[in-house]
């Protein structure tokens, strides 16, 4: 049985490199190529599930969207997903968000391509997230020295950093949540519900979705509220 991977990465040449490496291994194949983390949503809202891949490895900084917003939105709307962070960066603080932003595994560019085809076998075979051996040492450090502390999703108060709403969007999104229109919108907050409307079109693209039921997805799945 082949794993069904999705590789996101702004640079095409990283892209191509890492699906050779994927494709020699024997055990994988390539459902997705995306240049970030946006390009990554849309193609996935076209796959039918049987196209949907196990595993999304995912770079951190790409434009557009980046691979933590990427991973705390894709993660929501694709669940069966494992998403796998592929990356040259080890600072404790973007280890910290792509964990919170729920992903499954952290992996530096610089292992060999023996050790990340081998790592993402076993993660499949036992289930269990793929760490590169100075992450795994990092995150330790950071247990220990009480830096690193996970909250369930639904906790949320760190959730609602990774979509940068304002006060008055997170106020809006509520009124969302409650059914409001964008005229009982306007009403409630005396506003024009052509400035309602133009909130919640700035709330879709921070959420990085297009519709009223997205959005109330991802606020429910993320704690946003």
């Amino acid at each position: 049985m082949l794993i069904k991977v999705a590789i996101i990465d702004d640079k095409s040449s990283n892209r191509n490199i890492l699906k050779d490496k994927l494709l020699r291994h024997g055990h994988f194949t390539i459902t997705v190529m995306a240049e970030d983390g946006r390009d990554f949503l849309e193609k996935m809202k076209n796959l039918d599930e049987k196209q949907l891949p196990d595993v999304a490895l995912m770079d951190l900084e790409m434009p557009n969207m980046d691979g933590v917003d990427a991973i705390a939105a894709g993660s929501s709307f694709f669940p069966s997903v494992k998403f796998v962070v592929l990356t040259i960066f080890d600072d404790e603080e973007k280890i910290f968000k792509a964990i919170k932003a729920g992903a499954f595994g952290y992996l530096l560019k610089d292992e060999s391509a023996e050790n990340i085809t081998d790592m993402l076998w076993q993660m499949h075979e036992s289930g269990v997230g793929p760490l590169s051996p100075g992450i795994a040492h990092k995150i330790l450090q950071m247990v220990q020295n009480n830096e690193l502390t996970l909250v369930p999703k639904a906790a949320g108060a760190n959730q609602k950093l990774f979509f940068d709403l304002t006060e008055r969007e997170r106020e809006i999104l509520q009124l969302l949540v409650d059914g409001l229109s964008y005229k009982e919108i306007g009403v409630r907050l005396s506003i024009s519900a052509n400035t309602a409307k133009k909130h919640v079109i700035n709330i879709y693209d921070k959420l990085h979705v297009n519709s009223r039921a997205q959005a109330l997805h991802l606020a429910y799945e993320k704690g946003l509220l």
